[in-house]
C-alpha cells in the first residue's frame, strides 16, 4: 500500500514533497490539487492518489486508474517564468518518470511532449495544467500516471486495442515494483530537474529531453479537431513546441495535437 510516511523515508528532495497528501479516491489529483492552489497551498506540495475516477491526460484522453497498483500523482509549482515557457517546463515531468524508470532498470524514451515508453510501449503520461493572470504565471500544476503494477490482462479489459500500445513496469520487469520507492524517486528526480530549470533555464531541459526524444526524424501523422497532418519531425523548439517538415517543404510548430508514427 502506498503510505507518506514509507514514501518520506526515501525522498532527499528539498522543496518537493515538503507537502505529501494521500488520497484513496478521487476524480483527478490534478482536479484536488487544483482547489489547494487557489486555497494557497505553497510550492512543492503533492497530491497522491491510490485511484482516480475521471484520470485523464492531453486532449481529455482517459487514463485508466485502477487502485492499488500504480502511481497517479500531481505537484504544484509556482515558477516564476513567462507563460510561453509553461510548455517546455513541463518537460520537466517527462525527464523525471523516464530517470525513475531508468533506476529499475529499463532503458525509457520519451515521445513528444510527454508519453515516456519502455520497450515501444507507453508506460507513463502526464498533464500540465496552469493558472495565470494575465502574463503572469499563477501556479503550475504537473501531474503524471505510471503504470507500475497494473496487469495485461486489467489492460485488455479497460482499453480493448488500444492495449496494445500500453504496459507496466511491472510486466517489463516480471517482478512488483515498490510503489513508495518509485513515488520518491519520481519525486526527487522532479526536484532536481526543476532545480536545473532555475538554475540554467528552460534551454537546458530541452537539451536533456532530446536525449531521450524517439520522434526526430521520424515521419508522423499530427490529429486534431481537423484532419491530419503529415511531416518529417525536426525535433523541438526553443520553447518546446514540436517542428514539422510537411511534404511541401514548408515547417510547423505543433503544440497540440495526437502524434501517430506514419513509416
Amino acid at each position: 500500500m502506498l503510505k507518506v510516511g514509507l514514501i518520506q523515508q526515501h525522498l532527499s528532495c528539498g522543496t518537493v514533497g515538503r507537502d505529501i497528501r494521500l488520497y484513496g479516491t478521487v476524480t483527478s489529483t490534478n482536479d484536488v490539487l487544483k482547489e489547494l492552489a487557489k486555497a494557497g497551498a505553497p510550492e512543492g506540495t503533492v497530491v497522491i492518489a491510490d485511484e482516480q475516477t475521471a484520470g485523464h491526460g492531453r486532449l481529455k484522453k482517459s487514463w485508466f486508474s485502477p487502485p492499488g497498483v500504480n502511481l497517479y500523482a500531481s505537484v504544484l509549482f509556482r515558477p516564476a517564468v513567462p507563460l510561453r515557457e509553461v510548455p517546455g517546463f513541463s518537460f520537466i515531468t517527462s525527464l523525471a518518470a523516464a530517470d525513475a524508470i531508468a533506476l529499475e532498470g529499463f532503458s525509457p524514451a520519451i515521445k513528444w511532449p510527454n508519453d515516456v515508453l519502455v520497450d515501444k510501449k507507453k508506460v507513463a503520461g502526464s498533464l500540465a495544467e496552469c493558472a495565470s493572470s494575465g502574463r503572469r504565471v499563477d501556479f503550475v500544476i504537473l501531474g503524471v500516471g505510471v503504470n507500475v503494477n497494473v496487469a495485461p490482462a486489467a489492460l485488455r479489459a479497460a482499453l480493448g486495442e488500444a492495449a496494445r500500445a500500453a504496459g507496466s513496469l511491472g510486466e517489463a520487469a516480471g517482478r512488483e515494483i515498490d510503489r513508495n520507492v518509485f513515488a520518491a524517486n519520481f519525486l526527487n528526480l522532479l526536484d532536481k530537474w526543476a532545480s536545473v530549470f532555475a538554475a540554467q533555464g528552460l534551454a537546458a531541459i530541452l537539451d536533456a529531453w532530446r536525449d531521450r526524444d524517439i520522434l526526430t526524424g521520424r515521419r508522423v501523422q499530427v490529429r486534431g479537431e481537423g484532419k491530419a497532418d503529415e511531416g518529417r519531425v525536426l525535433g523541438v523548439d526553443r520553447e518546446g513546441y514540436l517542428v514539422l517538415r510537411d511534404p511541401r517543404g514548408a515547417r510547423r510548430r505543433v503544440l497540440t495535437g495526437e502524434i501517430r508514427l506514419a513509416d
